[in-house]
């Protein structure tokens, strides 16, 4: 039975890395959510993300994620990854009320040309301290902070928000 206190949309998303920049990119201004701002590549979990693959083991499938996560950048900036890393969560409420998991993880790209879907409209390729001349949706800043600090060997802790 459905229980809507349970139900949660799962979105995954990902910090490109390439030569030590991190990939944003633009959303159009005709978006329904953050119209016009950056971003970085992800999308929403499907079932068919998995159910039609063949389990890994009886029961299970994995690395659920990181396929989404490769269909995701593939589908919106035309690229290929490899290595990728879990990075950190968030939940926040969508307007309707339901809850969004976002799993936000990394990954280096493969060589390739950038390729943009219809929903977006610019890509930049920035420094984390470039990133800070952007208008990026709340969180993604913080996220290429987290992502940088770990890639250069600087202590490792939870961001929380003070």
């Amino acid at each position: 039975m459905y229980d809507k206190n349970k139900v949660h949309y799962i979105v995954v998303t990902g910090i490109l890395v390439k030569d030590g920049k991190y990939l944003i990119t633009k959303r159009a201004d005709w978006e329904k959510a953050f119209a016009g701002k950056w971003t970085v590549p992800g999308g929403k979990m499907e079932v068919l993300d998995y159910v039609l693959r063949k389990k890994d083991t009886q029961e299970h499938w994995y690395n659920v994620l990181e396929d989404v996560l490769r269909r995701e950048v593939k589908e919106e900036v035309g690229l290929e990854i490899e290595n990728i890393g879990y990075l950190t969560s968030m939940v926040y409420l969508r307007d309707d009320g339901i809850p969004c998991l976002i799993v936000s993880l990394f990954a280096q790209t493969l060589e390739g040309e950038i390729k943009l879907c219809k929903s977006l409209t610019d890509y930049k390729w920035v420094s984390l301290e470039e990133a800070k001349e952007y208008e990026l949706i709340e969180g993604i800043y913080e996220e290429i902070e987290m992502l940088d600090n770990l890639l250069n060997d600087i202590e490792q802790r939870i961001w929380k928000k003070n």
